[in-house]
């Protein structure tokens, strides 16, 4: 049977009398295909300038365009899909940035928004919180190993500086120590910004430096039952500089110390919580706080922050006001929990992961092919990349600036994220891009 089917393809496949291979070979070779043209950004430079005549700045805080490139990056978003989004002049980005953080599970994920589409059609703000606090409450307590409480509000600030003053008032203290270069939030204890603050609003913070732990050991020598509590980050992600992951034995060493001095460790979450452990960082790194804070990633782009808590501190965390109209809305809940669920489902974090590992290693090959030594660092999920020997990050402007324009939106400063909607295809088109802004890199700076 098999020798007569072949007999036949051979007939079929037979050159007729006319040749029409040879008409074939004849004709013009087909062109090859247009090079894409680099973005631009009309639009958005004209809604930039309408915004700058009513909004202080244009746009403000860390979405500003003096962080990144002014003219090589868009300014304004008209919709969203998965890895992807699209600018006001029609622009497809593969986004690492993924709204700095936020989303998790893809933009515009079916079953994250379908969950929040049916809360949605019962309401959302009432004079009341919903069923869904309780639900979310409990499964985070059951998620977390360390966690007996929650409790809920919009914004990352809004958790890290009411966590400080839970460790106040669990302690009877004054003090808060956080790690020089550290982001908490846009409150005045912990802003990053310098316009409208008094040297009171610090006048109680200590500083030490990341992964120092005989520094902070003398910050409570020097500082005896003065400090309340420790805010860090699960690992240090300063901008402009490498990540700084934690020294072997050092949290468990600020966990002990914390623990020997009557301190409040307080893990701030925020940026990297269910990128590392859908359980917590603190799952990934092997140690345990007494209070967590989370937000960004947790509702997938839905605004929810949260934070949880030791058995120990309920009753000082039922002590410290807590509110606002919006916090105890019943949608961002449901979508919190249906974009955990799901990362539990499918193995997310373990497929960010491979893809981070994917884009951070081609892009250091693509690299090294060019002459350029590529620096990488921190968790692959939640990556930094830069070029080795640099210290103006003019190079990593302008290449960043090349990706982007070419469709693949990435940050010259700040540390990237990786989605689980992110793919192995998406991941092979921006290495196939990063050459080409590597060529624009060689031509203008050489080596």
């Amino acid at each position: 049977m098999p020798a007569k089917t072949a007999k036949k393809a051979t007939k079929k496949t037979a050159a007729p009398k006319k040749a029409p291979v040879k008409k074939a070979a004849v004709k013009a070779a087909p062109k090859a295909p247009a090079a894409k043209k680099p973005y631009t950004f009309e639009k958005s430079k004209e809604l930039f300038l309408r915004a700058a005549k009513v909004i202080p700045g244009a746009i403000y805080g860390h979405q500003s365009p003096v962080l990144t490139v002014p003219g090589s990056f868009p300014y304004y978003a008209a919709k969203a899909e998965g890895p992807y989004y699209w600018d006001v002049d029609g622009n497809k980005f593969i986004d690492y940035m993924c709204g700095y953080g936020p989303m998790i599970t893809g933009y515009n994920n079916p079953v994250v928004d379908a969950a929040a589409r049916a809360e949605q059609a019962n309401g959302d703000c009432y004079n009341h919180p919903t069923g869904r606090m309780v639900e979310l409450a409990e499964f985070l307590t059951d998620l977390i190993p360390f966690a007996d409480w929650a409790v809920f509000a919009k914004n990352g600030s809004d958790v890290t500086t009411w966590a400080t003053l839970v460790a106040r008032e669990a302690t009877g203290r004054k003090k808060i120590v956080m790690c020089k270069g550290e982001y908490h939030g846009a409150h005045a204890w912990c802003t990053p910004g310098h316009g409208g603050l008094i040297d009171e609003d610090r006048a109680q913070m200590l500083y030490y430096k990341w992964n120092d732990l005989a520094g902070l050991r003398a910050l409570f020598d020097r500082y005896p039952d003065q400090i309340a509590g420790v805010i860090m980050t699960p690992f240090h992600h300063p901008t402009f500089a490498d990540l700084e992951l934690p020294a072997p034995g050092f949290w468990q060493g600020v966990q002990k110390l914390c623990n020997d001095k009557g301190a409040v460790l307080i893990l701030d979450d925020v940026r990297c919580g269910f990128r590392l452990s859908v359980k917590g960082s603190q799952d990934y790194f092997g140690f345990e706080p007494d209070i967590s804070c989370y937000c960004k990633a947790i509702a997938n782009g839905y605004v929810l922050s949260a934070a949880v808590g030791r058995d120990s501190l309920k009753n000082a965390a039922s002590s410290v006001f807590l509110t606002g109209s919006y916090w105890n809305g019943a949608v961002p809940m449901a979508a919190a929990l249906a974009n955990i669920k799901l990362l539990q489902k499918e193995n997310g974090v373990a497929h960010m992961f491979k893809m981070g590992e994917l884009l951070m290693n081609g892009l250091i090959e693509r690299g090294k092919a060019f002459g350029y030594e590529m620096i990488a660092s921190g968790p692959t999920t939640i990556p930094f990349i830069h070029f080795g020997n640099e210290t103006n990050f003019m190079r990593m402007q302008t290449w960043c600036a090349e990706l982007t324009v070419r469709g693949h939106f990435c940050h010259p400063s700040h540390n990237w994220f990786i989605s689980a909607a992110h793919q192995p295809e998406d991941i092979a088109a921006t290495l196939d891009a990063a050459e080409e802004a590597f060529k624009v890199v060689k031509k203008e700076y050489g080596d």
